[in-house]
């Protein structure tokens, strides 16, 4: 999935407006998500935490359908 934010590279905004971004998005509570990688990076692996596989796909699923 690509995102852009418009939050800067500094101390960590853009790596907290992208979880909030997500955590909005999904309507899942932000404290589930951690950046797994790349935290210094443009290139992030996210995780999600608390959550099962088949209720991230249906949170996926419903917003693919509005768009």
């Amino acid at each position: 999935m690509k995102v852009r934010l418009t939050a800067p590279p500094v101390e960590g905004e853009a790596n907290r407006a992208l979880i909030e971004f997500l955590s909005k998005l999904l309507k899942i509570k932000k404290s589930s998500f951690e950046i797994d990688a790349g935290v210094k990076s443009r290139d992030k692996r996210v995780r999600v935490e608390g959550v099962s596989r088949k209720e991230l796909e249906e949170a996926f699923g419903r917003v693919m359908d509005r768009a």
